[in-house]
């Protein structure tokens, strides 16, 4: 029987994300995930038939014209911010397609079951792990873990969500990482391969060469499976950046799609308005050469 309360702004539960998604892969389609910062990326990513939106803060720093970095850092609430967005901007005006709340799982000041009701109660149809602490590594790295900050917390908040029948969809940098978001009940696990290259604000070289990031997602979604194989499986990030990268992803790997945050809504943003302003500036008046 179908969900009635599908629709404009409402939730999908977790079991109709699942199906959504492999009612994808059925088509022989890759899944694509897109990341908004505001309404009318959230808008027009939806006319563009991604299949679900996630809202991270840092999609607030990308659009102000500040690097994602900055969403990993102490400039604001990551979960106050991410809230806002969803409920001011983004959920009035998607129509259709689930969308996904980014979720700061190791915020030392929540009560993260009762954070994730909110998030539920708001409309939201899932959760993700960011602010995430799988990219972080290094000295630290130890200090997080250490004082009780970790990456373990991010891994609770997923199994909290499970038993909350939230669909979860989770970045992890490592293979050790993702069996511990499979153990936890995660739904999708996304191979983080570092910070988006390109654009006017992405980092100039990538962490890892393409074979590199091909590697290293087949690794994480290996490790994943062996853990449990109805998984869905996605690449991101580094010099994974445009459909013909993806592409190459798709053919060496066995991910099941890509999850574009900066090489959607940002350079989509950097593209468009830089040609259109170009072509306005190139108008001559009468008498104009």
């Amino acid at each position: 029987m179908p969900n009635p309360w599908t629709g404009k702004g409402n939730p999908y539960t977790r079991q109709e994300v699942r199906d959504r998604l492999q009612s994808t892969l059925d088509q022989q389609k890759a899944i694509i995930v897109a990341g908004a910062g505001t309404g009318i990326s959230a808008k027009f990513i939806e006319k563009g038939g991604a299949d679900l939106i996630i809202i991270y803060n840092s999609g607030r720093f990308r659009m102000a014209g500040h690097g994602s970095t900055a969403g990993l850092m102490a400039y604001g609430d990551a979960n106050a911010v991410a809230m806002e967005i969803g409920e001011f901007e983004v959920l009035p005006v998607v129509e259709e397609i689930p969308v996904i709340c980014g979720v700061h799982g190791s915020d030392p000041r929540r009560r993260m079951w009762h954070h994730l009701l909110k998030v539920k109660e708001m409309g939201f149809s899932g959760i993700n792990n960011f602010p995430t602490h799988s990219i972080v590594d290094g000295h630290f790295r130890r200090v997080l873990e250490e004082t009780g900050m970790g990456f373990d917390k991010e891994v609770e908040m997923v199994r909290i969500a499970s038993k909350m029948e939230l669909f979860s969809i989770v970045y992890v940098a490592t293979p050790d990482d993702a069996r511990q978001m499979a153990d936890a009940g995660a739904d999708a696990i996304i191979a983080h391969v570092g910070t988006t290259v390109g654009g006017s604000i992405g980092v100039v070289e990538a962490s890892c060469s393409m074979e590199d990031a091909i590697e290293s997602t087949q690794k994480i979604i290996e490790a994943a499976r062996e853990v449990n194989p109805a998984l869905f499986f996605l690449t991101h990030g580094g010099p994974i950046n445009t459909p013909e990268d993806v592409r190459q992803v798709l053919d060496q790997t066995d991910a099941h799609g890509f999850v574009g945050a900066s090489s959607l809504e940002r350079m989509g943003v950097e593209q468009s308005l830089t040609e259109l302003t170009r072509r306005f500036k190139a108008l001559t008046i009468k008498g104009g050469e």
